[in-house]
């Protein structure tokens, strides 16, 4: 067997490199977030900055009232876009170093972080650095449909691949 089919049949490790998955604010979506990128070896943390919200964290997990530094390892999905604090946390996470930013919302709609950043004065580049809608469009509706969606389109722009079914 290929490299490629041990690892695949379990009979040897991947070695996808360090992976952090940052959620932000403890959701239904966040629970499945945190639960599947376990198991895809990423590193995960829950970022809640509201302590009363913190009773909302799935089992064996824990949340930080505090964003996590985030380096070049680092993927952060924001799970809620109907928070008030919506832009100071991505300005936040924009402060730091991650590899990719993403706010979970309907494509239809407007985003509401765009006029959030832009009140505390991010700069449009830095803006422009945040994707909405996120994952792939698979027609997700239920919360383990959306973090499902949301994990294989980060696994694909990580494997610089189009996701889909184009294997070209």
């Amino acid at each position: 067997m290929s490299e490629t089919c041990d690892v695949a049949h379990g009979a040897a490790p991947a070695d996808p490199g360090v992976r952090t998955l940052v959620a932000v604010f403890a959701s239904p979506v966040s629970r499945f977030l945190l639960k599947f990128a376990k198991d895809l070896g990423y590193r995960v943390a829950l970022f809640e900055p509201d302590p009363a919200r913190v009773t909302d964290v799935p089992e064996g997990f824990d949340a930080d009232t505090v964003l996590p530094p985030l380096d070049a390892t680092a993927d952060v999905v924001v799970t809620d876009h109907h928070r008030p604090e919506l832009g100071q946390v991505l300005k936040a996470a924009l402060e730091g170093e991650p590899r990719w930013v993403g706010v979970l919302g309907n494509p239809r709609h407007p985003g509401p972080h765009l006029a959030a950043l832009r009140g505390l004065g991010v700069a449009e580049a830095d803006i422009a650095r945040v994707h909405r809608p996120v994952g792939l469009n698979i027609g997700s509706r239920t919360p383990p449909e959306i973090a499902l969606a949301t994990l294989a389109g980060l696994l694909a722009d990580r494997n610089n691949r189009p996701g889909g079914f184009d294997f070209t």
